[in-house]
């Protein structure tokens, strides 16, 4: 899945790729409540995506005193993959959350003349989607005793007992480009703080945790078609230059998620994606290239605004500065390209909150809860950066028993 909290700003607002554009369509400006942000907490999460929340929940039956704040109010999508392999799945039940969606059999990986499937062996998965996700685990934070507000992070100090933490609380402060905005600010002092930002995090940019990333970057782009699902499996098409990642969510409804280098996302001269509805030859926008898809989705009617995000390449010094803790995409990323941002997170929300006071056994909790992550998306995101990118499915399907292994392992 895509990094949760991923924040689309500044040249990415008109995300680079081949999709209708993201801005068709008129949104109602939402009424806002009162914002209420405590002076005092034992424990301030920053963001609200389901990171945010499940280490909320986590420090909250720890019987913590618990507030969330992120800059957009309610339930909020976001470019998400929207798989829960088994492992995620379970992962969100043990929270006490049921989200509904579509049964996920198995990983199918697919190119224009041969394809690899393998079913889970410890059952299903769930397509999920991030809209239904979050109303979820925001509603068991709240009955709980969460407190979750919309406020902005404009600055944080730290000493030896707590945090102090600058929020800009204007209803207009998710609007602003500009981190350092204007606005009326209030101050928190907190015991700790969790970011949980996302690939942007302003926590780790504030603590002095960012760290340049290196390569070519990648981004995602994603979106929903009604239609009924065509297969049970997560299929992932393969060409050239992108991945297409296919997940039924409903039974009337499938996600699309395309991941792809900058320069191979179909992009016109200027930035700006393609705002048709089809391509030339009347395949789905941007999607000609995958031409099992685009035949399955020609004549299916786009839901709701594409969602984007990226640079997904995200990296950090280390989770920890004083009393901040990184937590989830905002602690590093590498890529969407195996799906497991929902399960990794999870274990690093729950790791955070077992370790809050000991920053170096929180460091090596983190470390052994995205090892696997690490290493085999590091592995094939090199293979599909190399010229022998296009025998990763023959691979696959030449060799089922491996191709398997590295399946189940990213399922647990």
């Amino acid at each position: 899945m895509l990094g949760h909290g991923a924040r689309v700003h500044g040249a990415q607002r008109r995300a680079p790729g081949p999709f209708p554009h993201p801005g068709r369509g008129a949104r109602a400006r939402p009424r806002h409540r009162a914002v209420s942000v405590p002076a005092r907490t034992e424990v301030l999460v920053v963001g609200g995506g389901p990171v945010g929340l499940a280490a909320a929940l986590q420090a909250r039956r720890a019987g913590r005193e618990v507030v969330v704040v992120d800059r957009r109010d309610g339930v909020i999508d976001k470019a998400c993959g929207e798989g829960l392999l088994p492992g995620a799945l379970a992962a969100v039940l043990d929270l006490g959350v049921d989200p509904p969606g579509h049964p996920l059999a198995g990983i199918s990986y697919r190119d224009a003349t041969r394809h690899a499937d393998h079913p889970f062996a410890a059952g299903p998965g769930r397509g999920v989607r991030r809209t239904a996700l979050h109303a979820a685990l925001r509603d068991r934070a709240l009955a709980e005793g969460v407190q979750i507000e919309q406020a902005t992070l404009r600055g944080l100090s730290q000493d030896a007992r707590g945090v102090d933490v600058a929020l800009d609380t204007s209803h207009g402060a998710a609007h602003h480009d500009d981190q350092d905005a204007g606005g009326p600010r209030t101050l928190v002092r907190a015991s700790w703080v969790l970011g949980c930002d996302g690939l942007h995090s302003t926590v780790r940019r504030l603590t002095g945790l960012d760290v340049p990333a290196r390569g070519r970057a990648r981004f995602g782009l994603r979106t929903h078609y009604r239609t009924a699902p065509w297969s049970d499996l997560v299929e992932v098409h393969w060409t050239s230059h992108a991945e297409a990642y296919v997940t039924p969510v409903a039974p009337d409804v499938v996600g699309v998620a395309v991941l792809a280098r900058r320069g191979d996302t179909g992009r016109r001269p200027g930035g700006d994606p393609p705002a048709a509805r089809t391509d030339d030859d009347g395949a789905p926008a941007g999607l000609a290239a995958f031409a099992e898809l685009a035949d399955r989705l020609r004549d299916a009617p786009v839901l709701g605004r594409v969602r984007g995000a990226g640079p997904l390449r995200q990296r950090a010094r280390r989770r920890a500065a004083g009393r901040v803790r990184l937590v989830g995409d905002a602690s590093g990323y590498v890529d969407a390209l195996t799906g497991e941002g929902v399960r990794v997170g999870l274990a690093q929300a729950d790791a955070v909150v077992r370790h809050l006071d000991d920053a170096a056994t929180y460091e090596r909790a983190w470390s052994r809860a995205t090892r696997d992550y690490r290493v085999l998306t590091t592995g094939l995101l090199a293979w599909a950066g190399s010229p022998a990118r296009g025998a990763i499915v023959p691979a696959a399907s030449a060799a089922p028993w491996l191709f398997g292994a590295v399946v189940e392992r990213l399922a647990r």
